[in-house]
């Protein structure tokens, strides 16, 4: 008998109750130590007082009016976000899937209303992950999400991982963008070279076509930049934002250039729930914390700690570990036992990391997870590569 939940997801046999900063307890009353953080999401940890603050006031004032009317918790989060980005405009959604949807269509429609219909191609890179709605699994193009949903969306192409020479000699007539992640989370925490995005950009620029970022997972402060696309000193046209914006609140956006932005007049697109005035109050609150530089600047620094453990844990464990891969606070290990085993040792030791493709376990902490935190998560997952290599 299928379960009321519909059975799309292997979940861990953990029910957890409450969160304390970089701390989850389980209704047992265990306490985990979260490298997780909702996958990417929880930026400043669990139940952060001025979020809760800040969701509190405003949950006892206005929930919801919907678009049909002014917001100004929306008005002062896109002002916010045009002041510290490339942007000029901003489309606030719920969710990164969303925003794929709408980045799909805005360049698109930008193409139409140019005058060249045809220029509908959009090429993505093989290991990519946009959102599981058709546009984003055509996006993608993985196999392990397409398979059994065709006839899948027309109009994307792929090339390999990094491949520019492949990109390039991609581009055709009908090409219209390119989209891709500055850093791979799904797809096993790959970053692409400030230099490869760089060129990236060059390539879209001679080809006269839009490039769309897909920071959902490697923005809001997780590379140690705002927006992880600012280390190689590049704009995009159009960027998709979610996970850490809301901290924990469903919130996401779609971040533009005025030009990119021009086909989206009014009637085109639309969100009933996006942008509402609680899901903007604390989005708010959110980016006044993280956009500040001495907290980017405390990012990097507890980057380059736990990153320096990591390097010394996978010396110490090569039956276990091969490598380090990631940026900032998102960061990878890269397996030589299975993955699956270490993240169940991991467990184990109570400890909550994340799988991804390529053999690899995502740590993905709060930004402002403490140096005493990050000195414990090593304990345990030294404890964890222990017992993984035990058992080999």
């Amino acid at each position: 008998m299928i379960s009321s939940v519909l059975p799309t997801y292997n979940r861990a046999p953990l029910a957890f109750e409450k969160g304390e900063g970089s701390w989850m307890i389980e209704k047992d009353g265990r306490r985990f130590l979260d490298l997780g953080a909702g996958i990417a999401v929880n930026v400043l940890g669990h139940a952060h007082p001025a979020l809760v603050t800040a969701l509190t006031d405003q949950a006892q004032n206005l929930w919801h009016v919907s678009n049909l009317y002014e917001i100004p918790q929306q008005q002062k989060l896109a002002d916010k976000l045009v002041s510290e980005t490339f942007a000029d405009t901003v489309f606030f959604t719920n969710s990164g899937t969303e925003c794929c949807e709408l980045a799909v269509k805005m360049a698109r429609k930008y193409w139409f209303e140019k005058g060249e219909p045809a220029k509908t191609e959009i090429i993505g890179f093989e290991g990519a992950f946009h959102g599981r709605s058709t546009a984003g699994i055509a996006a993608a193009g993985n196999e392990k999400m397409t398979h059994g949903f065709g006839p899948l969306m027309p109009g994307f192409k792929h090339v390999p991982w990094g491949d520019l020479a492949a990109l390039q000699a991609a581009i055709t007539e009908t090409t219209g963008a390119v989209i891709l992640e500055p850093v791979q989370g799904e797809g096993g925490i790959r970053p692409m070279a400030d230099a490869d995005l760089k060129a990236v950009r060059e390539i879209c620029d001679a080809a006269g076509i839009l490039l769309i970022l897909d920071e959902v997972q490697c923005g809001v402060g997780r590379t140690g930049k705002l927006f992880a696309h600012e280390w190689a000193g590049i704009r995009p046209d159009i960027m998709m934002v979610a996970k850490g914006i809301g901290g924990g609140f469903p919130l996401g956006a779609v971040l533009a250039t005025e030009e990119a932005a021009s086909g989206m007049t009014a009637g085109t697109h639309g969100s009933t729930y996006g942008g509402n005035p609680l899901a903007c109050a604390v989005g708010g609150a959110v980016l006044d914390i993280v956009a500040a530089p001495e907290f980017l600047a405390e990012v990097n620094r507890k980057a380059g700690l736990l990153r320096q453990k990591l390097e010394g844990l996978v010396a110490g464990y090569p039956d276990v570990f091969e490598s380090v891969r990631g940026t900032g606070l998102m960061l990878g290990l890269k397996c030589t036992a299975a993955n699956t085993d270490v993240l169940q040792a991991a467990y184990d030791q109570l400890l909550i990391t994340v799988p991804a493709a390529d053999n690899v376990i995502r740590l993905l902490p709060p930004l402002n997870i403490s140096d005493d935190d990050i000195n414990e998560a090593i304990a345990r997952l030294s404890a964890a590569a222990d017992a993984v290599q035990s058992q080999t």
